[in-house]
């Protein structure tokens, strides 16, 4: 008995990196399995049919269920289509994943306006174009005991703000967002939305320059197999099981062989006035109350970067 029989989930990105790591491992506990994968390079630039096909052909000759489809995911239409394939393949749909994505990294300042657009287009209106249609279908289903998860991948990038990435931080910041919305507009239909911070080593992590990556074996599992995608595939099974039920609206980390919870965003200091603010009050109020907490830049992974 695997921890995912009988359940159907629909994995963008899952044909290659963490995405191929979660479709091999969810067919493996039982789950049967729609691959979504545009099949093209880091930068998005083209496609190709293959990887799809061939994580499809690997699942079924160990005896899984799976169909690919090669679909661009920002295409509200692929992502119509995935959910209408799961139910009418495979009776009825459970889990979205959204692994899809992909980097055109620049220094805000050099970042052209295409690079800006294509990235925020795959990452947030990739997650809406598969999280609409499945939301829409499971509030058709009135079961409040579905069981039924979204699954959303974030990044340290935008959690800790990575300086070369603008654009990559901004779209997954909003995928952030994104989930804390779903997981209280949804929770009353049976569903439960959390996002994934990765950190394991794949053909997006590979383009990162030397000098710019957070661990010395980042783009290569030769370097430091701890960082192998495949370490990624647990959290995501846990987080489709219907053991989950009790976690929603929180981010999580994964890398390696670690497990982190993030803390959602709260005010943590506060000051008032009994009026209009005088300005020299405020300053000198803001500062006596926050600086001892929030002096300079944030502690980030990020901070020796130049």
């Amino acid at each position: 008995m695997g921890i995912l029989d009988g359940r159907v989930a629909i994995i963008t990105g899952g044909a290659r990196g963490i995405g191929a790591a979660i479709t091999s491992a969810f067919a493996a506990e039982g789950a049967a399995v729609v691959v979504n994968d545009f099949g093209g390079p880091a930068d998005g630039t083209g496609s190709d049919e293959g990887p799809a096909k061939d994580v499809v052909d690997q699942v079924v000759a160990a005896g899984g269920s799976a169909v690919a489809d090669t679909g661009d995911v920002a295409d509200v239409a692929t992502g119509e289509r995935l959910v209408d394939t799961a139910v009418s393949q495979f009776g009825h749909l459970d889990i979205v994943v959204n692994v899809a994505g992909i980097l055109r990294d620049r220094m805000i300042f050099s970042l052209p306006e295409k690079d800006w657009d294509e990235v925020i287009r795959v990452h947030l209106k990739g997650h809406y174009s598969t999280v609409r249609p499945a939301a829409a279908y499971w509030r058709n289903q009135r079961n409040t005991d579905g069981h039924y998860r979204l699954i959303n991948f974030t990044s340290i990038s935008g959690l800790e703000g990575s300086p070369g990435q603008a654009n990559y931080a901004a779209a997954k910041m909003g995928i952030v967002g994104l989930t804390y919305s779903l997981a209280q507009g949804l929770a009353r239909y049976g569903v439960t939305a959390n996002a994934i911070a990765p950190g394991a080593a794949t053909r997006l992590t590979a383009t990162v320059p030397k000098d710019k990556q957070v661990s010395s074996g980042f783009g290569d599992t030769e370097v430091d197999p701890v960082m192998s995608p495949a370490n990624i595939a647990p959290l995501a099974l846990y987080l489709a099981s219907k053991r989950s039920d009790w976690l929603s609206g929180r981010v999580l980390s994964a890398m390696g062989y670690e497990i982190g919870l993030y803390q959602n965003p709260e005010i943590i200091r506060q000051v008032s006035a009994t009026g209009p603010w005088d300005q020299e009050h405020l300053a000198t109020t803001i500062e006596t109350a926050f600086r001892p907490a929030a002096d300079g830049l944030p502690r980030s992974i990020f901070a020796s970067q130049p």
